[in-house]
């Protein structure tokens, strides 16, 4: 028996993926409002602090300040395709981070996960394009174009996504 140990940090391949999307997430949030990026920048910096360190928390809280932030942006009526996208981008972030630190958790970082860790984001990405897609159906059939309104709806989505995506 050897004494060699497992590394259980965060999978690399879904911590990338989770920077990616958070990097869109941003970008929407730029789109909107300055004061939304920054904020998002920040949450961002905690999601990578939590990717780094292989804590959920930090994961959890920096996903949230980062919607935050995307969300702010439809205070100064951002178009709803940034806020959609944004939030999308936002759920992922939280969902690839999670799966980071749970793969890193249960097979190790050295395993070969990548495959695992790819069919995850591409299931995980169409159903956030899915609900997205819900999201501005019903946007475009219901708002009238408020932004207040797509706000609303843009939460809902998140929220259901978000519980979609635990199960």
């Amino acid at each position: 028996m050897s004494g060699a140990t497992v590394d259980r940090s965060p999978a690399r391949t879904s911590r990338l993926l989770s920077l990616v999307a958070a990097s869109v997430a941003v970008g929407a949030a730029a789109l909107a409002s300055s004061t939304g990026a920054l904020a998002a920048v920040g949450g961002v910096f905690l999601v990578a602090v939590g990717l780094v360190i292989g804590s959920r928390r930090f994961v959890t809280v920096g996903s949230f300040v980062a919607l935050l932030g995307v969300l702010y942006g439809g205070l100064f009526a951002a178009p709803p395709e940034f806020l959609i996208l944004g939030t999308a981008a936002v759920v992922l972030v939280w969902d690839f981070g999670e799966q980071a630190i749970n793969v890193g958790e249960q097979l190790g970082r050295e395993a070969d996960t990548e495959r695992l860790e790819l069919m995850h984001a591409a299931g995980s990405t169409a159903v956030a394009a899915s609900a997205s897609g819900v999201g501005y159906g019903i946007y475009l059939l219901g708002a009238g174009g408020q932004p207040v309104t797509a706000l609303v709806f843009l939460l809902v989505a998140a929220v259901a996504l978000t519980s979609a995506l635990r199960r």
